[in-house]
């Protein structure tokens, strides 16, 4: 039997998955603007085909000037990553070693809060930065990011033949696309920087917010003020960005960084699809303003706030047991200890569902769609993420039941439901 015989593909590789993957998804990218932009947006009903308004009429989508500013928004957050003082932290412990971590340097905080109070000054303040530029050039920009992922690409699938090069079990099935596509080496390293974790955290999530502020920012322009679903959208995403990289150190343990290689499915999905899809509600809210009441809008901000208490808890809870089981905040949880010598928690958040994370996460998400109305594209991001985080369950699944065995069967019978309660 054959290593590509025997090996277990994801994304239903080695070819198929992989292939619709690395071309639907950049159509996806410019099929939301070509669905939704400045002229109209698709409307749900009989009209439906009718409503798309495609491209505006001179729309460009490559450019060198979109090209140069994608790619110096990466130099500009890589030098501040590098200048800023941050901790230095060690991370998980290494797949086939005993004790071994690597260090990581982390100022994603730092590096935003630079990033984004300077473009506040200068958008807002003096008006001397056309942030709104963003928003006129959002698909040149987006060719560009998806220029620079593809190349990202190339470079690591060729720098992980290296002599030395740790590859990631997911990763090294032996078949080129598929290797290329889920990533053959598992930390990827230029010296000191990790650019798994520099790329998972900081130019595509604080792009992400850039691009939100230059979408206020041409609304500002041209109508004189933000609307509240525009600053509600802002401030949510923001919200949801400042948390990940407050707490930065929490994704040393997450399976991006222990257990995927890096490919182009990380590269494409935190360089371009993150902050070109994430940003969708802020981009249609510059054209397409709904009249929402002020019920509405505090409801929305309850689903915010529900959300992110889900999410922050069961994440925090997690994070506090993985680094310090005795810990007064976590010691009085159950758990059931495997035979591999690790406890599975079994109690408090993680009693609820085996990814009440996920939950939590999606409930967040729902409330950036709400915002916008009725209008269906919006919800594009709901919908996608539901099934992201699915698969992503069963990702996990398959990953814990190999790790453990039938103590996995005994954890399932305990923790019955995969995400929302008492539902799935």
């Amino acid at each position: 039997m054959t290593k590509s015989s025997a090996f277990h593909y994801e994304f239903e590789g080695p070819y198929l998955g992989p292939i619709g993957v690395i071309i639907g998804l950049p159509v996806v990218c410019y099929g939301l603007v070509f669905v939704c932009n400045a002229s109209g947006c698709l409307e749900a009903g009989p009209s439906l085909l009718d409503s798309i308004p495609g491209f505006l009429p001179g729309t460009v989508l490559l450019s060198w000037e979109g090209l140069a500013v994608a790619a110096g928004w990466m130099v500009v957050v890589l030098l501040l990553h590098t200048l800023l003082p941050g901790m230095r932290v060690e991370g998980a412990v290494l797949p086939g070693t005993k004790n071994q971590k690597l260090t990581y340097k982390l100022n994603g905080l730092r590096v935003l809060l630079v990033l984004y109070l300077c473009a506040l000054y200068f958008g807002f303040v003096t008006r001397s930065l056309d942030l709104g530029w963003l928003f006129d050039n959002y698909l040149p920009v987006l060719s560009g990011s998806l220029l620079i992922s593809f190349a990202l690409s190339f470079y690591l699938y060729a720098a992980s033949f290296a002599k030395g090069a740790r590859l990631a079990s997911g990763g090294n099935s032996g078949v080129g696309l598929y290797d290329f596509f889920m990533g053959r080496e598992l930390n990827p390293r230029v010296g000191w920087l990790d650019l798994k974790e520099f790329c998972e955290l900081y130019p595509g999530l604080i792009g992400w917010v850039m691009l939100n502020l230059g979408c206020a920012h041409k609304q500002f322009t041209t109508t004189g003020s933000i609307s509240p679903s525009m600053l509600l959208v802002n401030l949510f995403h923001l919200i949801y960005v400042v948390d990940g990289l407050w707490f930065e150190r929490s994704i040393l343990t997450t399976m991006d960084i222990t257990s995927d290689g890096f490919g182009f499915m990380l590269a494409f999905g935190d360089l371009t699809w993150v902050p070109f899809t994430y940003s969708l509600q802020a981009r249609i809210l510059v054209s397409h303003l709904p009249s929402l009441s002020p019920g509405f809008l505090l409801a929305i901000l309850g689903l915010k706030l529900a959300g992110y208490c889900v999410f922050r808890g069961s994440n925090s809870q997690k994070d506090q047991f993985r680094r310090d089981p005795t810990h007064a905040s976590v010691a009085h949880l159950k758990t059931l200890k495997t035979e591999n010598g690790r406890q599975l928690m079994i109690s408090g958040w993680w009693g609820i569902s085996r990814h009440i994370n996920y939950f939590g996460d999606w409930l967040m998400g729902l409330s950036w769609c709400l915002p916008c109305g009725a209008q269906p594209v919006a919800y594009f991001y709901a919908i996608y993420f539901a099934v992201l985080l699915i698969h992503r369950d069963g990702r996990d699944g398959h990953s814990c039941a190999l790790k453990y065995g039938k103590d996995w069967d005994k954890f399932k019978k305990i923790v019955r439901y995969h995400i929302i309660p008492y539902v799935y």
